[in-house]
Parts: structure tokens; C-alpha cells; sequence
């Protein structure tokens, strides 16, 4: 059978022992006990990390057009053009309102016949033809009588749209209104015109495409949406990261300013604003998408939620402020208001404020993360603070806690030490590292004492030239040392109950972290070699840890092989994961130790590329993916080559 891949045609074939002697190399044997399975794979086991790094919210997720909504960024004007207008002679004026402390900004623009405000976007716009468009603000006409004009321009400037508004009276109100595009284009601008004589008061000045993720409100970019739900990811963490703890404490991530009216939501400078860099020196945080929106996506994922929150400290690669002890207990509150909002009844404030906004039932959170990856005492001596209060008033909540940024060394062997005081559900470890260190890794919770705490794979990613360099990729070379490295996560199941690669989302002009699983422009987004890799994973997840063994001597990760096998209780079926990371052909046979009758034919998925610096873009989104096929199965054995640089799985179905 002839495969298309990105290095051209693979042969996928049955092998007979002919066929093996023919190709000058004997096969490497495995056994796979299929009727003893090891442990429960948890369903949470692959998941998604998700940090407002890289544009990856407001400009990406997020589904708003119009960058600077409200006025609220520090310049005031900054996404906004006044048509025609001067430093002396503008029409535009940026107001303070006293009584909005948190939305404070309006803008009043003095009207004679026409005058027109340009939003930029978030580099650009990204516009669909045919795709209608919601058009909507807050305004108020003090004097005299004015309508409101938006239009689209494309990047040559024509039109590609528009809707004429009305204001009824002069008090303030919203208006909104819907209008289809007459073209694509990645780099539109929204022009909106006030018309007539009189004065204009505006605020929250908005865009949205009609189809966000299931057609809501102040919703999700249906793209991205679609490439998480097609992952089938078993968690979703949010909202990070480095951003729950902000350069200082000031700036830390507040979920109660996330929830409610977006209109009342303070904005504030995102962690990841670089002032250095010409791709993110205007990186701010409206969140209209807040915490509402995260609960709200992890059930459309079927996915749990998994928030964290801050512990009292900011991130310690910055300011590495901490609040005094005696001035903890406003955090710990934090933490059981959570819990009421996204558990609480109805007829309670945090439960009540969740049903005010559309989910009276509540959302049935369980993990609950403390901290991102704080070290050192004064980590563990506040999070002992949540540990007491949270285990009396809700024992049902499972708490993680932190190893601190490093796999390993003196930090992480404090908080390893420090750990054994504490019963946290869950402990997060990060790994970012070379492609080698995932190779040489691949056995790392092996010998792992099974009586102690469970782990949280929290972050990892394998980086091409070194961890935060801006030259990294995602190549094919760092994808199949993470796919190694997972089957050790996968055999150890037992242990290690989450997994996600970080971070997830990045524009392809507003970054500040390279490698990211998913990119994305305006209008695109591709799936990296890694994400193929994630994806794979994820969606052959299975519910229960077989023993998949070398029965010719060999190890887990010699000759090159990495292997792990499941059961899947749903599907009925054995799934196998083989890495081969030669670059030649591998034949392999896996004996079958098991009193099941399976099918004759096994379902194969082969990701490869002979290529290892080769990668996918937003032009070629699929230079690397999955190929599907099939293969002939014995009664008690498997056997097939094993391509070069391959991730190979299996999926052979129970015969009923």
C-alpha cells in the first residue's frame, strides 16, 4: 500500500519471516499481556495548557476584531486612526468617567458632517467573504443628532462592508448591527464614521464574526477552537502560566476581574508585554475572555477544568514579590470563591453571578492549582495555607502544587523534599529542554516511588537551538524526541495522571515564545509536527496500562524503538505506540499474550518525515500529518516495518 508522507512514498507492509530474512535484519520481538492490565489510565491523561502568551487570547482565541475596544490600553488612542485630522484640529477628546472606575474611558468626538475613527486590529483583521459580521457599540449623543457608519476596508482600501446605525435619544445605549463581507482579506481595518451635527460619547467599539464557536456571543475563533476539540483533550489549564503571577502583584492575574459584564472587566498589561520588541510591545488583557469563558470551553471540549490560581507571589524571574504571610488570607478567599462560583448553588453571590451570566448548573470543577511555578520556602509555607483551608471546607477539591521551572537540580530536589510534608493531589513538573534530554528521559518515572504523589507533566516542549531562543521550531526533530518521550509517560500511567505540551497558541506576528504547538495568522492555522504528535496521542488515549515488553533482550529505547501499549474499554480494542528514531526501516513483531480474538485487520497511523528539520506551516499545513492504512493480523501476532523517524500507532479492534 502506497503512503503519501513528507518525504514521498512510504510502504507499509505484513511481514512473513521470508520477508524478514530477505531484508538482512532480524525483527525485534515485543509481548504485549493483554488480559493484565497494569493500572487505569486516567481520562485526564492528555490535555491542554493554555497561557495568554503570544497573542494567543485577545488577537487569537478571543474572536474580537477591534484592538483597544474601550480606550482603556495606557494610549489611549493606540490602535486608533482619526481620519483627517491633525495634532491641533482632531475631533477626538478622551474623557474620564469617575463612576466607571474599572471602564473608565470614553471616547467624545465633536461631530460637524462626518468624523471617522480608524481601528487597526490586531495586526490586521482577518475578514472572510461571505462571512457575516456583528457591529456593535455603546454611545451616547448629548448633542445634537448623529447615526453611526462602520465599514470594513480591505487592505487596498476598499470597501468591504458596512452597517448604518441610529441612536434613539441621547442617552447612553447599545447599538449593534450585522452586515456580510464582499471579500477575504488578512490586514482589513474597521473605519466607523459618526454623521450629522452634535456631540458623540463612544465606548466598547466592537467586531465580531457572527460564526464564533458555536455561534455565541462575545465568543471563540471557530478555527482554533475546532484544532482543540479535534485533539480530544481529557484537561484544560488555564489561564497559565507566568501570567497568573504578573511581573509584580499588581499586575498578577485576578480571576474575579475576569467574570461578569465585559464591559465592567479592567483591563490590565499582559505579562508577556515586551516593550524591547517590535512584535509585542502593545500586548494587553480585556478578558472578555475571563474564567467564565474557560469553564465554559472546557465543557464544550469535554475536557476538565483545571484553573490555577495566584499563591501570594509574583514571578520570581521578576520582581519576585511576595505578600506577607499576615496578609494572605484576601488569596486563600480567592480560592473558596472559586470553588462557589463554579460549584456553588444558584442562590449563592459567586454561584448566583454564574447563573446571572448563563450557566445555572454549576460546572463541577475538581483540580485546583495553586501557584505556577513557584519554588523555595516561601512557596510551601503559603501554599500550606490553601492546603488547611481548602482540605476542611472542601475535601472533594484535589490541589496541585509545584516543583518550581526546572526538571531537575537544586530547586526541584527542594521542592521534592519539602513535598513530603504535604498531600497534594497532583505535583506539576515542567520539562523544556534538547530533543536529547526527552530521549534520555524517556524512563524517568520507571523506578518512580508509586506510594508517593501523582504527577502533572504540566509543560513540556523539546526546543531546536535552546530553551526561550527565538530561533527555535518545531521541527520534526523535537516532535518525535516528545513522541518518545510520551511512551514513557504512557507506561507510567500510573503515576503521571496529566499531560500537556506548552505553550499552545502563537500569532505568527505577535510572539514571544518559540516552540508553540499551534500558529496561527488572521485568517490560517496549522498544526506543528508536535501538535500531530499531541494529537495522536489524545485521541488513543485507552482506559487501562498493558505491559508491552522486549522479548529479544532488548530495552525500552534501544536500537533506537520506544514503545508503550493500552486497552481501550470503549472501543474494544489494543492501541500500540512505536517510535523508531533510525533512519532506516526497523521490522518489529509483537506477540500477542492474550486469550481475546481480535479482528484480521489492524487500523495504522504513521507520522514520519526522513527530514528531521522539516516542519508544517500556515502555506503547507500538512507537510507532516498522520497517514492511515491498514495491516494484516495474525491470531496471536503483529509484524510490520517500522518506517524511518517514525511515530507509529495501532489500533487493532476485539473481534465480537
Amino acid at each position: 500500500m502506497k503512503l503519501k508522507t513528507c518525504a514521498g512514498i512510504l510502504f507499509l507492509m505484513v511481514l512473513s519471516t521470508i520477508a524478514f530474512q530477505a531484508s538482512g535484519q532480524d525483527a525485534l520481538r515485543f509481548s504485549v499481556d493483554v488480559d493484565q492490565p497494569r493500572f487505569d489510565i486516567q481520562p485526564t491523561m492528555w490535555g491542554l495548557f493554555f497561557e495568554d502568551i503570544n497573542f494567543a487570547a485577545d488577537g487569537g482565541l478571543y474572536a474580537e476584531l477591534v484592538k483597544n475596544r474601550s480606550f482603556e490600553f495606557p494610549k489611549p488612542t493606540e490602535a486608533w486612526e482619526v481620519v483627517g485630522a491633525n495634532f491641533f484640529s482632531s475631533p477626538l477628546q478622551i474623557v474620564n468617567r469617575q463612576e466607571h472606575p474599572t471602564n473608565p474611558r470614553v471616547a467624545r468626538i465633536r461631530v460637524a458632517g462626518e468624523a471617522c475613527l480608524i481601528n487597526e486590529g490586531f495586526r490586521g483583521m482577518g475578514i472572510r467573504e461571505g462571512e457575516p459580521y456583528r457591529f456593535s457599540l455603546q454611545m451616547a449623543v448629548p448633542e445634537g443628532a448623529v447615526d453611526v457608519r462602520a465599514a470594513l476596508l480591505g487592505s487596498d482600501g476598499s470597501e468591504l462592508g458596512n452597517v448604518t446605525l441610529r441612536a434613539e435619544g441621547a442617552g447612553w445605549q447599545s447599538l449593534e448591527g450585522e452586515f456580510r463581507a464582499t471579500g477575504s482579506d488578512a490586514k482589513a481595518r474597521l473605519k466607523v464614521c459618526f454623521l450629522g451635527q452634535g456631540l458623540v460619547e463612544a465606548d466598547m467599539i466592537s467586531l465580531f464574526p457572527v460564526n464564533t464557536w458555536k455561534q455565541r456571543r462575545n465568543g471563540m475563533r471557530a478555527d482554533l477552537v475546532q484544532m482543540l476539540a479535534d485533539m480530544e483533550p481529557g484537561f484544560l489549564r488555564f489561564p497559565g502560566g507566568c501570567i497568573v503571577e504578573g511581573r509584580d502583584l499588581e499586575k498578577r492575574y485576578r480571576w474575579k476581574n475576569t467574570v461578569g459584564d465585559i464591559g465592567i472587566r479592567e483591563l490590565v498589561i499582559n505579562r508577556w508585554n515586551d516593550e524591547n520588541t517590535r512584535l509585542t510591545p502593545d500586548y494587553f488583557q480585556t478578558f472578555g475572555l475571563g474564567f467564565y469563558e474557560y469553564f465554559l470551553l472546557s465543557e464544550d471540549l469535554g475536557a476538565e477544568p483545571v484553573p490555577i490560581l495566584n499563591c501570594g507571589m509574583a514571578c520570581q524571574f521578576n520582581s519576585a514579590e511576595v505578600v506577607a504571610m499576615e496578609d494572605m488570607e484576601p488569596y486563600v478567599q480567592d480560592a473558596l470563591d472559586l470553588i462557589e462560583f463554579t460549584n456553588g448553588a444558584a442562590d449563592t453571590k459567586w454561584g448566583g453571578l454564574r447563573a446571572e451570566m448563563g450557566h445555572p448548573e454549576p460546572f463541577g470543577m475538581t483540580f485546583l492549582g495553586i501557584g505556577n511555578e513557584q519554588w523555595g520556602p516561601q512557596y510551601f509555607e503559603r501554599y500550606a495555607l490553601f492546603e488547611e483551608a481548602l482540605g476542611k471546607a472542601h475535601p472533594e477539591i484535589r490541589l496541585i502544587s509545584t516543583t518550581g521551572p526546572m526538571a531537575g537540580g537544586p530547586l526541584f530536589e527542594y521542592s521534592a523534599e519539602a513535598l513530603k510534608d504535604f498531600h497534594p493531589a497532583l505535583v506539576d513538573e515542567h520539562y523544556y529542554n534538547t530533543p536529547q534530554w526527552f530521549y534520555d528521559n524517556v524512563g524517568r518515572y520507571d523506578d518512580y516511588d508509586r506510594s508517593s504523589y501523582k504527577i502533572f507533566a504540566g509543560e513540556y516542549a523539546a526546543a531546536s537551538v535552546g530553551m526561550a531562543n527565538p530561533e527555535n521550531r518545531n521541527v520534526w526533530e523535537t516532535a518525535l524526541a516528545e513522541a518518545a518521550f510520551m511512551t514513557g509517560l504512557e507506561r507510567n500511567a500510573d503515576v503521571v495522571h496529566m499531560a500537556s505540551y506548552a505553550p499552545l497558541l502563537a500569532h505568527a506576528e505577535a510572539w514571544q515564545w518559540t516552540p508553540d504547538l499551534i500558529w496561527f495568522d488572521n485568517l490560517r492555522v496549522v498544526g506543528t509536527p508536535n501538535y500531530q504528535v499531541q494529537k495522536l496521542y489524545a485521541t488513543h488515549a485507552g482506559t487501562r496500562g498493558l505491559a508491552l515488553e522486549r522479548t529479544d533482550g532488548g530495552g525500552n529505547g534501544q536500537d533506537g524503538i520506544f514503545s508503550s501499549a493500552v486497552w481501550d474499554e470503549k472501543e474494544q480494542a489494543l492501541i500500540l505506540k512505536l517510535v523508531n528514531r533510525n533512519a532506516g526501516t526497523v521490522p518489529v513483531t509483537v506477540a500477542l499474550d492474550t486469550r481475546k480474538r481480535f479482528a484480521g485487520v489492524a487500523g495504522v497511523q504513521v507520522l514520519r518525515c526522513d527530514d528531521l528539520q522539516a516542519e508544517n506551516s500556515l502555506d503547507d499545513p500538512e507537510h507532516i500529518a498522520p497517514v492511515g492504512s491498514e495491516i494484516k493480523a495474525g491470531r496471536k501476532q503483529l509484524a510490520l516495518e517500522l518506517a524511518p523517524r517514525s511515530l507509529t500507532v495501532i489500533t487493532l479492534p476485539q473481534q465480537h
